[in-house]
């Protein structure tokens, strides 16, 4: 089995890390350089910054604290948030991105994903995918979670798959911030549908939780932030806990 990764996540806002509840009530986590540099030192597998209100607000995702940000670590690097055309991807690779994370672009303009995967590789290209559970189904949403689309979460995911994404980043709206741990019948449902990795996010709250969506929900990665953030939960005693659970993890 692969070892499993633990990937930080700065949701960032006006150039400041926050967190919310269900994707509302933000309030503020740190400062994004100093954060990165301390996830990095602790052993985390990978960072994931997301400009959160970059396709809302219609704008670019922050070049210069991307570069400062990459330049304070040596772990994979993803960056999302405002990215609509192969220059954006150019610009925040060379600003020191391995990764680039697409949601709401990529939905509104769906060849986006074959031609990152065309121009850059498929390992560049994370599909992020917002989705909530409805009444009907597992709906996605863009621009941050404000708006509901036709989409939904299986299809989605196997249509950007076939496109050419490299990693699919699957965000439960509903556990968002809950912390009352993953959706994890969703993740193991997407890991039978999909050949390609899946990150967990959304609900993390205990490191049993982390635990469940690698055994359960058969994740590949799980993201989380406040638990970081707050100093609920350190990288080091989370590995150490998830290798005596037997879950392997890059040590």
């Amino acid at each position: 089995m692969l070892a499993k990764r633990i990937i930080p996540c700065l949701d960032i806002k006006d150039g400041q890390t926050v967190k919310g509840t269900n994707f509302v009530n933000l309030r503020q986590a740190g400062d994004p350089v100093e954060l990165a540099r301390a996830y990095s030192e602790q052993g985390a597998d990978e960072l994931t910054f997301l400009d959160i209100t970059a396709s809302h607000e219609g704008r670019k995702t922050f070049t210069e604290l991307v570069k400062r940000i990459a330049d304070n670590i040596n772990i994979p690097f993803t960056v999302g948030g405002g990215i609509n055309e192969l220059a954006d991807v150019d610009r925040l690779l060379h600003a020191g991105a391995d990764k680039i994370s697409i949601n709401s672009s990529a939905i509104r303009r769906p060849e986006l994903i074959e031609e990152i995967a065309k121009h850059f590789g498929s390992q560049v290209c994370v599909l992020a995918v917002d989705a909530r559970q409805t009444e009907a189904g597992w709906k996605c949403f863009l621009n941050g979670g404000r708006v509901e689309t036709d989409k939904t979460l299986f299809g989605w995911t196997f249509e950007a798959q076939e496109r050419g994404a490299g990693e699919i980043l699957f965000t439960s709206m509903n556990h968002d911030g809950v912390k009352a741990g993953y959706a994890n019948e969703a993740l193991a449902e997407l890991s039978v549908r999909l050949s390609i990795p899946i990150i967990a996010s959304g609900g993390a709250g205990t490191m049993e939780h982390f635990r469940d969506t690698f055994i359960e929900g058969k994740a590949d990665a799980a993201l989380a932030a406040s638990v970081f953030h707050f100093g609920e939960i350190r990288i080091p005693d989370l590995k150490s806990y998830l290798c005596a659970q037997g879950i392997p993890v890059r040590r």
